[in-house]
């Protein structure tokens, strides 16, 4: 069964997907740009995928899939394709799916990215959080970041991972890479250790719980540099997800801390372009004196109005800024930017030439005289 497997993952890599999804008595499909697609007309039988599970698992991973219900791990396909697998049980049986990491780590330039995430790179303590949803490119923006710092530093850093992505090799840098559940327990005891091996800076994959968040904020107060990820969609979520995870009596001592350390948000959505591809769309909070005193003082319905007026001083965004700039280069349609905006209705008025950042353009001002009736005084 692993030769079928490895079938659909070199028919997947060639039409350039993401996702391999494999389901007990059920067809086999792949994520294409977004979208699933059927590959194929073979349905798996129970067995088969079973029989698939245990052709690429050692027999250690097989028992605790069996006990845990679940597991994570990195598949091989060759040398230039790796994948991170998750496989779980289901009503019919065993499902996996197979997400596609690309052994190259592009640059911050490749990815098209702004700009100023490069001054991530530069910080020398403190807190960083790349954040979205699952499969918005969270793990390739902070690969980039972090290939960055090994090209032109020399830093020790440590990253605790499940399972490990990006495999990052010592240039300027000495990187260890631990997994979580081959080399560590979990995140948090990993985390703990690492304040005792003497890095520089620490890269967690996931913060997955309070105990992780705890010891991250500490970690960045004592003087490290710390990158880690969270599936929210927006700085101000992040932000009150972080917050809203600790006691009520504890969410003061952590505002301040988080206020204190906290030297930017990178939230981004791969958006649907022209030409049948995704970019990402990407808010960016940066740390200022007006960020640290929103934060510090639970004022973070203010944080969008902070960062769409720092655009031009900071390099600050909100999503919705994000979306008009892909607009303007021609790299999104205006009903996809609707689709994807986190205030549509703002969002059109700016197309259409109201407000403050709007698109100012001819085309943009016969749009708007479609919605706006201009009529001549009458004399």
């Amino acid at each position: 069964m692993e030769e079928k497997l490895k079938l659909y993952l070199r028919t997947l890599i060639s039409n350039e997907g993401s996702d391999l999804h494999i389901k007990a008595s059920s067809q086999v499909r792949v994520r294409i740009h977004g979208v699933m697609k059927l590959l194929g007309k073979d349905t798996l039988t129970p067995e088969m995928v079973d029989q698939m599970v245990r052709d690429i698992t050692t027999e250690a991973q097989y028992e605790k899939l069996i006990n845990d219900r679940t597991l994570d791990f990195s598949y091989k396909l060759d040398e230039n394709n790796r994948f991170r697998v998750n496989v779980f049980f289901q009503m019919d049986g065993l499902s996996a799916v197979f997400r596609l990491i690309p052994v190259k780590i592009l640059s911050i330039d490749e990815l098209k990215l702004p700009p100023v995430i490069k001054t991530f790179t530069e910080i020398q303590r403190g807190l960083v959080l790349v954040t979205g949803v699952t499969g918005s490119g969270k793990s390739t923006t902070l690969a980039a970041i972090l290939d960055k710092i090994n090209n032109e530093t020399k830093k020790h850093v440590i990253t605790i991972e499940d399972p490990i992505e990006f495999v990052h090799k010592d240039k300027g840098c000495l990187i260890n890479q631990r997994a979580v559940g081959q080399d560590t327990h979990s995140f948090s005891d990993a985390l703990r250790a690492a304040l005792r091996e003497d890095p520089d800076i620490i890269l967690v994959g996931e913060m997955r719980d309070l105990e992780t968040i705890d010891i991250a904020l500490h970690a960045a107060n004592t003087g490290h540099l710390v990158f880690s990820t969270l599936h929210t969609l927006d700085a101000k979520e992040t932000i009150d997800r972080i917050v809203g995870m600790f006691a009520n009596e504890e969410q003061n001592r952590i505002r301040m801390s988080l206020a204190s350390v906290l030297e930017g948000v990178i939230s981004q959505r791969l958006i649907p372009t022209k030409r049948g591809g995704r970019i990402a769309g990407i808010e960016i909070l940066k740390k200022t004196a007006r960020i640290e005193q929103l934060i510090a003082e639970n004022r973070d319905n203010e944080i969008p109005d902070a960062l769409f007026d720092g655009k031009e001083i900071y390099g600050t965004q909100t999503f919705d800024q994000a979306l008009l700039d892909l607009i303007k280069k021609g790299e999104i349609s205006n009903e996809v930017a609707l689709e994807y905006a986190t205030n549509p209705a703002d969002l059109k008025l700016k197309m259409q030439g109201v407000g403050k950042g709007a698109i100012v353009d001819e085309n943009a001002a016969r749009k708007n005289d479609e919605y706006f009736d201009f009529k001549p005084e009458e004399e």
